[in-house]
């Protein structure tokens, strides 16, 4: 296509995600960048997918570990970071010296994954072997939590990932506030997808009949017991939030106060 006599440039699309421009200094590739929102329609193994809210919360409210991915400075990257659910919202923070948090905070579009592995699938057959697990993604922008509201922000997920230590501790400081940036990002109703495998091996009859054995091994993750650090005062007694971190793992935010 000539868009001038003077300065002739062509342009080809390159797998609908690029445009190739052609003029007198030679090819020139452009981004083609689209806000059309990412489908949550799981394609591969669709039986799998979940739609009940409940189920994603409780995946939410059951790990404290969240995977952020985003493009920053034309590349994909992909960071591991604490999260708890507020409410409608996933809830992140960090420094306000992160480069990939500011990019977060400036509305960069993200995917945020979290999974639970919960076991461990042994078939007859290595290609059937597989595993237990719960896995979501979601799908937008983050937004600043206004300064306003940031300590009830950053104290639900204090008390998220050690329940009841908020009330143990000294309040922050107006310095560590200032260096701290929460971020939130709104669940919806369509932002989100989650799959999840579960039931027992489908082996062929003929694998079935060979008398190989075949099941599922639970995996948990637990609380383990306290370890007093080098500095702490032996006289110090463990207080009740550390005590009340037993059995399963939860993260399990409060309401905001």
């Amino acid at each position: 296509m000539r868009i001038s006599r003077r300065h002739p440039i062509s342009l080809r699309a390159v797998d609908g995600r690029e445009i190739v421009v052609h003029n007198r200094v030679g090819p020139v590739k452009l981004v083609v960048v689209t806000t059309e929102r990412p489908s949550t329609r799981v394609s591969r193994l669709r039986e799998k997918q979940r739609t009940d809210r409940a189920g994603l919360d409780d995946l939410l409210d059951s790990t404290p570990l969240a995977t952020v991915a985003l493009i920053r400075d034309g590349h994909p990257v992909a960071f591991p970071t604490g999260f708890a659910r507020v409410g409608d919202e996933l809830v992140i923070h960090g420094s306000t010296g992160s480069p990939w948090m500011r990019a977060l905070g400036a509305g960069a579009q993200a995917a945020v994954s979290v999974t639970a592995l919960d076991g461990v699938m042994v078939a007859r057959s290595g290609f059937e072997s597989s595993f237990h697990y719960r896995s979501a993604t979601l799908f937008g922008a983050f937004n600043v939590v206004p300064d306003a509201e940031k300590n009830r922000y950053l104290e639900a997920l204090t008390d998220a990932f050690i329940p009841g230590r908020v009330a143990e501790l000294r309040s922050s400081t107006t310095r560590e506030l200032a260096a701290s940036l929460a971020l939130r990002l709104p669940i919806g109703a369509d932002n989100w997808s989650l799959k999840v495998s579960a039931g027992w091996p489908e082996d062929a009859e003929s694998d079935v009949a060979g008398g190989a054995w075949a099941g599922v091994v639970p995996l948990t993750v637990s609380y383990g017991t306290p370890q007093r650090a080098p500095d702490c005062d032996p006289a110090i007694p463990v207080p009740a939030s550390v005590q009340g971190m037993a059995g399963p793992l939860r993260n399990v935010a409060p309401p905001l106060r």
